[in-house]
């Protein structure tokens, strides 16, 4: 991408993260983008094909971040599962205002569908220790589940404990904690 497409792109982006601010998802259309981002439709649509590719596209900036396997990403917060939980917390937090005008609308389902996609590839790399005698695939989908749902919890309670105090309930809930120490 060259740096016209990417400013474009740049500005599509903010102009998405500031309705979103104001408005709920399913009420934002695309032409309140095009006119905040101040750029036509054809560039619009030359970058987006649908609003919500757009909302993909910033699901994976968001995500690719904090869910990079580089070992030094994680430095501060552990390396342990608990550690990477709570610098995923810290992360959300800090695209709260993002993630929060998704997770209240209609197209929260869409956007959990991205998280536990990312959320589960963060989790395999766990999972292949676990003592639990059950499918991988079954272990996957209930951490995945479980820690999605406490996501939800810490945002209906306005994330009122510490990212390391909801990883640590996580791991403490968990029954198959054992495979985290």
């Amino acid at each position: 991408m060259d740096r016209r497409q990417q400013k474009t792109r740049k500005a599509i982006f903010l102009a998405f993260r500031s309705l979103l601010e104001k408005k709920r998802y399913e009420s934002i259309i695309v032409q309140e983008i095009i006119d905040e981002a101040n750029i036509g439709r054809s560039t619009f649509y030359a970058h987006f094909e649908t609003k919500d590719l757009l909302l993909n596209a910033m699901c994976e900036e968001i995500f690719h971040h904090i869910f990079k396997n580089d070992p030094c990403h994680w430095s501060g917060h552990g390396d342990d599962i608990e550690g990477k939980l709570a610098h995923t917390l810290w992360h959300i937090r800090e695209s709260k205002n993002d993630i929060e005008g998704i997770l209240l609308s209609d197209s929260s389902d869409l956007f959990m569908r991205y998280f536990k996609e990312h959320l589960r590839t963060l989790f395999e790399t766990h999972a292949d220790i676990s003592k639990a005698d059950v499918p991988k695939d079954f272990l996957l989908s209930y951490l995945v589940g479980s820690f999605a749902e406490a996501i939800m919890w810490w945002f209906k309670n306005k994330m009122a404990v510490s990212p390391e105090d909801l990883a640590h309930y996580f791991v403490e809930v968990t029954p198959l904690c054992s495979i985290y120490k």
